[in-house]
């Protein structure tokens, strides 16, 4: 009778579990996963000027963009910002996180809230605060001129630097709360007991803290490398018209040239380039670091 319960027991809880879980699979899969079954359908079509899209069943849409090297300088590109992103958001926020995770006076409400709170301006108006910083007569540049330090404006709107710059002020939060959530579990006695046997506060960082930490440095660099391959605003408007990324170039191929069945295939490269890439990053941090 006791073990007829237990299963019983145990299938309730299966029920209960699938009854919690069954609404949000729905609704991925509904709302991501057969769009995406669609768009891929549309990557195999041939796009004919004048007739949008023809029925087919072709790769040639895919082996356009890896035999041209203008496309596959711009697939580069997104990769080289987005790791360099990633890199500066990690070396910035790590110190700013472990601030605010052994903080412990009534400030420190207010310190996370100023850490949230451009979250609540969008991509679009913070790129355009970085445009009126950047310009020829900008902020910057007008400060840099008045004092002296330069003869003449320095050229960073439209350029590499500026979309590196601007990206990585939009994803620096979500590194920094992903980071502080984790740091905050990590035992303060633990550091204690690192420097009472003689290590300095890097050494305690590099054998103690970081690998304690890796489960929040990998969730925080998966994002913000997941956020930063996939941009749009800021390097359209930092980057301009010359600076092409990926994610700039599906919505020209969809929208400006019409071309469906090309930009669903760059769409998917895009989509996975980037699985790809955080799958290796993860794998390579875990076998260093046996998470």
């Amino acid at each position: 009778m006791r073990s007829v319960a237990a299963v019983e027991g145990r299938s309730n809880q299966r029920f209960g579990a699938a009854g919690l879980v069954g609404p949000a699979t729905i609704y991925v899969a509904i709302g991501i996963l057969v769009p995406l079954a669609i768009l891929f359908r549309y990557s195999l079509n041939q796009f004919v000027p004048g007739r949008f899209m023809v029925d087919a069943l072709t790769l040639e849409n895919y082996v356009k963009f890896f035999t041209d090297a203008y496309y596959t300088g711009v697939l580069w590109r997104t990769v080289r910002v987005a790791f360099a992103t990633t890199a500066i958001c990690l070396l910035m926020g790590f110190p700013l996180a472990y601030v605010l995770a052994r903080t412990r006076t009534r400030r420190k409400n207010l310190l996370i809230m100023l850490v949230v709170l451009p979250l609540f301006v969008g991509n679009a108006v913070r790129a355009a605060g970085w445009m009126v910083a950047f310009g020829n007569r900008g902020l910057l540049n007008a400060s840099l001129m008045g004092t002296g330090a330069i003869p003449q404006p320095l050229e960073i709107m439209f350029t590499e630097t500026a979309v590196i710059i601007g990206i990585t002020a939009v994803n620096l939060p979500f590194m920094v709360l992903t980071l502080q959530s984790v740091i905050e579990g990590i035992d303060r006695s633990v550091e204690e007991a690192a420097f009472s046997l003689g290590a300095n506060p890097w050494r305690m960082a590099r054998r103690v803290l970081f690998p304690l930490a890796m489960p929040g440095i990998l969730a925080g660099t998966i994002l913000t490398f997941i956020l930063a391959m996939n941009a749009y605003a800021t390097p359209v408007l930092l980057g301009g018209p010359r600076f092409q990324m990926m994610g700039p170039l599906v919505y020209s191929q969809f929208v400006q040239q019409n071309n469906w069945p090309f930009g669903g295939a760059i769409a998917f490269i895009l989509m996975i380039a980037t699985l790809i890439l955080t799958a290796a990053a993860n794998l390579m941090v875990q076998r260093r670091y046996r998470i």
